[in-house]
């Protein structure tokens, strides 16, 4: 149950890195929410299966750091390939 605390940390940290970084228009609103919910869901099973409590501060550390780093990666490579993949399409359809 207490992967929850987790998995909402991940969620809000994807949330507000999809607000942050520009072309939004081109990807999903629930892209980068839904990867901070999975990286910080795999990073606090694999802690927890380490043997940290949610006492842990490195649990915490970790759970904050891995849905920044994963959304902040993702979300910018995702929107220039498809900013990049649009361009191509319309350059190919004579728009």
């Amino acid at each position: 149950m207490e992967i929850l605390l987790g998995l909402i940390v991940g969620a809000v940290i994807g949330l507000g890195v999809h607000f942050a970084l520009p072309h939004r228009v081109v990807r999903g609103v629930a892209l980068a929410p839904f990867a901070g919910a999975a990286a910080s869901a795999v990073m606090w099973t694999v802690l927890t299966w380490a043997g940290h409590t949610v006492s842990s501060p490195l649990l915490w550390l970790v759970v904050i750091a891995a849905p920044a780093l994963t959304t902040l990666a993702l979300v910018p490579l995702l929107s220039w390939t498809r900013l990049r993949r649009d361009a191509a399409d319309r350059a190919r359809l004579g728009i």
